[in-house]
């Protein structure tokens, strides 16, 4: 049985801008040299669908690997340092069952339906705004999205909106393994926490927005019926914003990038909200926006390379639909492929994301009122990508347009 530091195994340089512009063509090289392991600058690199999914036969071995890159971007017992410490993502065993136990039952498929009006209010309310401009920067007005839906959601002030929307692409940046982010992350840590307390110590003191009960007041009764503590209600709510917000506002500039080349996709996103569910996953395997990683707790062995305790392993969830083993024609946009579940953009296991029902209703709604308002939209200037590591997208989407304002 060979020894994992004896395999002679490819080099990914995923943090290098070359590698976030096109990723999946450094993927398949690598598996050129080997079938489904690379190496990177903090461990490993899951390379192939299938040995992901071997990979995470192994999730009881293995904990998110939060901390780490915490301690290699020098951040330990900061305030973002802190935060990722305490998130429900990086606890495990009793502490992370009663938490997870203390909001599951708001985090169903049908509490994300509850919200899928105001969904709708809130991109219109958007367009409103930003249609009769006849070109900008789509993702920059898609970021207002998430963020107004969650104010909303939570019965925040969008008054706040401003500030968080800042501090959350800070946030947003934090795992790509670049120190020079830190400071602008740490100023935004700081702005989170203040809006989180004064939302809570409002809340408390029977200050709201409206008298309709909300997401809030939900994870209020959660913590006085003893599932969390203040911190852990804390960590929780920025735990939200940041993944509600980067996850959904992603998602949908690295949907119009794909339709602004395939108009007659575009065009029957405004048809079917269906045909959006299925546009959103098709979406998520060929181009989806998260990396995550793990380290290995116990040694454990996957196609004869054994894996031993404090590896780091990185399963970019991302790209991981682009090779043979997910799909057939893996590089083909295609939303009409049936019975096909081949991304992992929430993750497997114990640790799947907590949100995943309100991003993906969020995505769907909005995508299919965006197609109906914003007709024939297409390019008008150069792109940028964000780093691969952590959070992957778009930087930068400008298009034009035709508008039915």
């Amino acid at each position: 049985m060979p020894e994992l530091a004896e395999l002679d195994l490819p080099y990914l340089a995923v943090e290098e801008a070359d590698f976030a512009k096109d990723p999946v063509s450094h993927f398949v090289a690598a598996r050129e040299r080997h079938p489904w392991l690379a190496r990177c600058s903090v461990g490993y690199v899951v390379t192939e669908y299938q040995a992901m999914r071997e990979m995470l036969r192994h999730d009881a071995q293995m904990a998110m690997g939060f901390n780490e890159i915490v301690e290699i971007m020098g951040a330990t017992g900061t305030p973002w340092g802190d935060f990722i410490a305490g998130t429900i993502q990086v606890q495990t065993g009793e502490v992370h069952a009663r938490l997870r136990k203390a909001v599951h039952a708001s985090f169903t498929p049908g509490e994300a339906n509850r919200y899928r009006g105001v969904m709708r209010e809130e991109i219109n309310r958007l367009l409103d705004a930003w249609l009769p401009k006849g070109e900008f920067d789509f993702e920059e007005f898609i970021a207002h999205f998430p963020i107004t839906v969650l104010c909303r959601m939570i019965g925040a002030s969008p008054e706040v909106i401003p500030s968080l929307r800042a501090s959350l692409e800070a946030l947003g940046l934090a795992f790509s393994m670049d120190r020079n982010n830190l400071p602008e992350l740490q100023r935004g840590m700081g702005v989170l926490y203040d809006c989180v307390h004064t939302l809570v110590a409002e809340r408390r003191a029977g200050r709201r927005l409206s008298a309709e009960p909300d997401l809030l007041d939900q994870l209020l009764a959660a913590r006085d019926a003893g599932g969390m503590d203040d911190e852990e209600l804390y960590n929780l709510l920025i735990f939200l914003f940041g993944g509600g917000y980067d996850t959904s506002k992603n998602v949908l500039t690295l949907i119009m990038h794909n339709l602004l080349d395939r108009p007659e996709i575009y065009a029957r996103c405004a048809e079917s909200a269906e045909f959006c569910r299925r546009v959103m996953n098709e979406t998520f395997r060929f181009n989806g926006p998260s990396s995550a990683t793990r380290k290995v707790t116990e040694d454990f062995t996957v196609r004869d390379v054994r894996f031993p305790a404090g590896t780091l392993v990185m399963f970019p969830w991302s790209v991981a639909g682009r090779d043979e083993t997910a799909v057939e024609c893996p590089h083909v946009y295609d939303p009409d492929r049936r019975g096909v579940h081949s991304h992992f953009a929430f993750g497997l296991g114990a640790h799947m994301c907590l949100g995943q029902f309100i991003a993906r209703a969020q995505i769907e709604e909005g995508l299919h009122v965006i197609a109906q308002r914003l007709r024939r939209p297409r390019r008008v200037g150069e792109i940028d990508w964000r780093p691969f590591p952590g959070v992957w997208g778009i930087r930068g989407l400008p298009i034009a347009f035709d508008a039915d304002v």
